[in-house]
């Protein structure tokens, strides 16, 4: 993609899966310095992103998939409800220069963004979910959803998840399936985009764009661009919720 672009437009790149040469390079800053911000769609080491965080020098937001959990214990959520009362927050949420948005809901450079990580269980490894548990993960985001609507105007703009959705961009074998649970979510609060990793494309021109009710849904394996249109997104303003 052209690196000319005009300014109503936030330049995102996304990644997932692979580490692609033309990213992890020392060229990549000038490759990619009209980027605005990075999205990591899971399945990647932290060192990568640590990479790309300090090469571009743009925040980068992840969420985990379900290979290389080398760190993934770091940002489980604290249970201790008797020593911790009501706070759930995760151990850790920055780590390697990049913000994990698993199960999280955040405000950053004017988009809102959701975040699921993790995949179909498919051999009861880490970061494996029935789809009724990824229906509950789900779930517990609506009250913040529900906020950003009174405040902002709309649900969200971006779901960034590591697998797609039940037959959309999935595949049939158990551990590529996708999450039935996605399609409600999809239809509920009808993000601009979902993103997702997961599926691997090998092919140059295999498709990545779906489009799903009020949704287009891309897979970002590798690397991908996506221009984010600024009328939709509303205020500049960065803000770390």
């Amino acid at each position: 993609m052209a690196s000319f672009r005009t300014a109503p437009e936030l330049r995102i790149l996304c990644i997932s899966d692979h580490v692609d040469p033309l990213v992890y390079s020392l060229n990549a800053r000038e490759r990619f310095r009209d980027v605005d911000l990075v999205l990591s769609a899971g399945d990647l080491n932290m060192s990568y992103l640590g990479f790309v965080a300090s090469t571009l020098n743009r925040p980068v937001l992840f969420v985990f998939g379900n290979h290389n959990l080398k760190h993934f214990e770091l940002f489980r959520r604290n249970q201790n409800f008797m020593r911790d009362g009501m706070n759930n927050d995760y151990h850790t949420t920055n780590f390697f220069g990049s913000t994990y948005v698993g199960d999280r809901v955040q405000r950053v450079k004017g988009l809102i963004i959701a975040g699921l990580g993790g995949s179909i269980r498919y051999n009861d490894g880490k970061n494996q979910f029935t789809d009724f548990q990824m229906q509950m993960k789900c779930l517990r985001l609506i009250p913040r959803l529900l906020f950003n609507r009174l405040v902002y105007g709309r649900y969200l703009d971006v779901f960034l998840t590591h697998s797609p959705p039940l037959g959309l961009g999935d595949r049939d074998d158990n551990c590529h399936r996708g999450f039935k649970s996605f399609r409600w979510f999809l239809r509920m609060f009808k993000p601009r985009y979902m993103l997702h990793g997961h599926i691997h494309l090998y092919d140059q021109n295999s498709p990545r764009h779906i489009r799903y009710g009020k949704t287009d849904i891309i897979n970002v394996y590798d690397h991908y661009v996506l221009d984010f249109p600024r009328d939709h997104r509303g205020s500049e303003a960065i803000d770390e919720q």
